[in-house]
């Protein structure tokens, strides 16, 4: 998790700073959508579903948007939900995101809502729980989409609101997320200009909204090293072929090509190893030996340079020990990039909505997003919206993902109406 700098850059900021504060005021929520939005995401949460089995989310969500006299598509990606707002002005079409699904941990929290649920993951009974707020995703995209469609009148334009299973990743065997949705031809039926997304942060204060221009969140890619040797008495090493020295030195010469190989002056990048399982005695050398980690970058180029690089040392390396290694990267999710034109035309908008004060700069985050596929397609923006409360330090708070995680309610009119001017706005200055 990361915190919000205060980085801005002198002439640009201060220019939009400018605009900002002589803009008209932003479209608010009434104080009857806000208690909407809040029991909205109570519920959801409550009522937590795994990836690509949010059937009563969507379901919710799906008679929601029809009341709206939405246009409504359902079951795309398996369980996600689409509504198509037609403005009464033509104009272009721009897309906003909310991702649905859940995560197997177990609740720790002791709010009136949390979750008692417990499903199955992975052949394991777990408990599940918005871990990562995309209940609160959910519930302030429905609350957009009742403001925007009472101001049907006023658009220049259309609101494409994407609601999307599987964010966290499909089961095992199966496709799901942004990138099945793009697949099964999302945008190429609605052909959005723009691409918005929000993320909740537990490492924000409530309201304030981090950004930044580029690249924002890693590549998530998974890698599989099978390591094939010959087994032999731990007494008699040279009677076989030992795979474990072979990966000692797969994990040691690995690390030199970040450290040496890649150009970090683009983007930084990361190697990690988070399995290690061989062997069943300590005197028997055994003849395979399996690994797995992670691979995170900020830069797509730099990405095909170290899957080649990667595949490269380990298969050397091995062959150099006289063991066999068979490499296998699995590609998830791409570099999340926010358009920097876009961005810098939605700025202001973020600071009328939040306080020029409460919108900041942001470091980068090495975690990773499906939002990613939509911003490659399109020009995409995607911020964090703060949600712990401003007595605590939002850095000691317990971090997405954990079983303690806990959002300040406050936030959720932020969000909602971060949504709803970015569609005016965008849409006003055509």
């Amino acid at each position: 998790m990361t915190h919000f700098s205060t980085r801005l850059t002198g002439l640009v900021a201060a220019s939009l700073l400018s605009v900002a504060a002589h803009a008209e005021p932003p479209v608010a929520i009434s104080a009857e959508l806000e208690q909407k939005v809040i029991e909205w995401r109570r519920d959801i949460h409550q009522h937590p579903e795994l990836s690509n089995r949010e059937f009563r989310t969507a379901k919710l969500v799906a008679e929601h948007l029809q009341q709206l006299g939405l246009e409504v598509q359902t079951g795309i990606a398996h369980t996600g939900v689409v509504g198509f707002l037609k403005g009464a002005k033509p104009g272009p079409t721009i897309a906003l995101r909310a991702d649905m699904d859940a995560l197997p941990v177990t609740e720790l929290t002791d709010v009136p809502f949390a979750s008692k649920v417990v499903s199955e993951y992975r052949g394991n009974e777990v408990g599940v729980m918005h871990a990562c707020g995309h209940d609160i995703h959910v519930a302030m995209l429905m609350g957009a989409a009742e403001q925007l469609a009472a101001m049907q009148d006023k658009l220049a334009g259309n609101v494409l609101f994407i609601f999307q299973p599987a964010e966290e990743g499909a089961p095992p065997g199966e496709e799901g997320g942004a990138e099945l949705m793009l697949k099964e031809g999302l945008f190429a039926q609605y052909q959005p200009e723009a691409v918005f997304g929000i993320h909740v942060w537990s490492a924000g204060t409530t309201g304030h909204i981090g950004y930044r221009e580029g690249p924002l969140m890693a590549s998530s890619d998974r890698f599989e090293i099978t390591v094939n040797g010959k087994q032999t008495h731990g007494s008699r090493p040279w009677a076989g072929v030992d795979p474990i020295v072979a990966t000692g030195q797969i994990i040691t010469n690995t690390q030199s090509i970040v450290a040496r190989r890649v150009d970090i002056s683009k983007a930084p990048a990361v190697i990690s190893f988070g399995v290690v399982e061989g062997g069943v005695r300590n005197n028997i050398i055994p003849d395979q030996v399996y690994l797995e980690g992670t691979i995170r970058n900020f830069d797509m180029d730099n990405r095909a340079q170290i899957f080649k690089q990667f595949t490269h040392a380990a298969e050397m390396t091995a062959k150099a020990t006289g063991a066999e290694a068979h490499v296998h990267i699995h590609e998830g999710y791409p570099v999340t990039i926010n358009n920097p034109e876009l961005t810098r035309k939605m700025l202001p908008t973020m600071q009328r909505v939040a306080g020029a004060d409460k919108v900041k700069v942001g470091d980068l985050v090495t975690g990773s997003e499906d939002f990613s596929f939509y911003a490659l397609e399109v020009p995409g923006l995607f911020v964090f919206l703060g949600i712990t409360p401003p007595e605590q330090d939002p850095l000691k708070a317990p971090s997405n993902h954990s079983p303690y995680f806990y959002a300040d309610e406050a936030a959720f009119k932020t969000g909602t109406e971060l949504y709803v001017n970015w569609v005016f706005d965008y849409l006003n200055a055509q």
